[in-house]
């Protein structure tokens, strides 16, 4: 027989759970790691920029380079069709994407095994550092069957996250939104706790 105490027994106890939690944690954190590596997609931004067009015009003193005509350009996932496309670079790297058209188009896909962001307007405003599209004019941005209508829709890449507003027009226009039954089944099944035996 032991002659531990029960206050002995207790710290034991105490200090192979917080032990045991730890390789939990561990063991977790490097799964997750792991999947992360393997199933991420590569960041779009530090991707080459490819362009297609029927003219190119840069003007090294302004900073900017102006693509007309049949424009194709690809950035990773990023991929956008445009009457006009003006690249600024006042850094080395492209700071800021305009593209024009009626419609410009453009789609993203955010991860591996996710279903495409698609997204058009006349004018689209891509801020490559801050990873952030603005849809300007007759905007409209879709995923997976859910989208949003307005008059200006910022689109955050890295968090996934869209905000839209509508100017205050006098025919009264306001943003729209059409959400997909089979979303709103999934969010009320995360809201759910799991039934315990």
């Amino acid at each position: 027989m032991s002659n531990l105490s029960p206050q002995g027994c207790e710290l034991r106890l105490f200090n192979w759970l917080a032990q045991f939690r730890l390789v939990t944690v561990a063991v977790t954190l490097l799964a997750c790691l792991s999947t992360a590596r393997t199933f991420a997609l590569p960041d779009d931004s530090e991707q080459p920029i490819r362009i297609t067009a029927d003219t190119a015009i840069r003007d090294e003193k302004q900073g900017f380079t102006v693509y007309t005509g049949n424009v194709h350009m690809v950035q990773g996932s990023i991929d956008i069709v445009a009457d006009t496309l003006t690249i600024f670079h006042e850094t080395a790297q492209a700071d800021k994407i305009v593209a024009e058209g009626k419609p410009a188009k453009m789609q993203q896909r955010p991860e591996v095994g996710e279903p495409l962001v698609r997204a058009r307007a006349e004018i689209i405003e891509y801020y490559k550092t801050e990873e952030r599209v603005n849809l300007k004019i007759n905007a409209f941005i879709t995923q997976d069957g859910s989208s949003v209508t307005g008059d200006s829709i910022d689109y955050y890449i890295a968090e996934e996250l869209v905000k839209a507003g509508s100017e205050q027009s006098p025919d009264g226009k306001q943003v729209r939104v059409v959400i997909e039954p089979k979303v709103l089944r999934e969010e009320d099944a995360e809201d759910v706790p799991a039934e315990s035996n």
